[in-house]
């Protein structure tokens, strides 16, 4: 197969690499990531809170990370948490039902009527401006790529910088069992993600938190049973991966 017929989904992970972030290094990156998005980029976070550079908060503790690698650079590109419910004492509320419990759609939510224990949020998805930005895309966090020496079949697989973490949290739901999940999203990502066949439910009203968003739900096995044929054979490649490394991640981080 030549380049010219490669698709994005196939040669994505020829430039990029997907690991599950157990260890104390790679979830530096994953911190540093979001310090230099949310807090250098768009100022949703106060710089002066992160004196180190790592944007976190308390939930990160109990929270399962994903970090995506730019291979030829070896530069972090992009990242993603899941948070469990009821993971320990004091983290019986999601950061979503903490932060934004005025916009949810309380009968929508007790309709799903589900058992807590299978309940998570995806939540600071970043992706690095490097692997993202066009001319005139500073108010957007997602993107084509700029700045990088990168061919033009390279630069195609960028195109899915912004799906890719959604496949790892969802691989992350599957392997946990955490397979109902919420997720605040700005208005354009759940339109962007249906293109891709992963349709997320409306599950309240817009709020503004960092930025105009609004709460949506999805079960596991309906985003996978969904997914384009091609983006099917990506979550594939991607979950093979963190599959190999959850189990031993997992040991290493207790």
């Amino acid at each position: 197969m030549n380049e010219a017929s490669t698709s994005p989904c196939e040669s994505f992970d020829d430039y990029f690499s997907v690991d599950f972030a157990a260890s104390s290094e790679l979830r530096k990156r994953v911190y540093e990531i979001r310090y230099r998005v949310y807090c250098e980029e768009f100022g949703y976070e106060e710089r002066d809170a992160f004196p180190g550079g790592e944007e976190r908060d308390r939930y990160d503790a109990v929270s399962l990370h994903c970090l995506i690698t730019h291979r030829a650079s070896g530069r972090p590109a992009g990242c993603v948490r899941l948070v469990p419910a009821n993971a320990l004492p004091g983290f019986e509320s999601l950061p979503f039902e903490e932060h934004c419990s005025a916009s949810l759609d309380r009968a929508f939510v007790e309709a799903l009527d589900l058992d807590r224990r299978t309940v998570c949020e995806i939540s600071r998805l970043a992706v690095d401006g490097q692997f993202r930005r066009r001319p005139g895309e500073s108010s957007t966090r997602y993107g084509e790529p700029a700045g990088l020496d990168v061919s033009r079949q390279e630069q195609r697989s960028f195109s899915l910088i912004s799906v890719a973490p959604f496949l790892e949290a969802t691989e992350l739901t599957d392997l946990s069992g955490r397979t109902n999940v919420f997720a605040m999203m700005e208005p354009f990502l759940p339109r962007m993600l249906e293109r891709s066949g992963i349709r997320f439910h409306r599950a309240g009203s817009d709020t503004d938190y960092h930025g105009l968003r609004a709460p949506y739900f999805i079960r596991t096995q309906d985003a996978v049973a969904n997914m384009r044929p091609e983006l099917t054979q990506l979550y594939q490649s991607i979950y093979a991966r963190i599959r190999g490394q959850f189990g031993s991640g997992l040991k290493a981080a207790s």
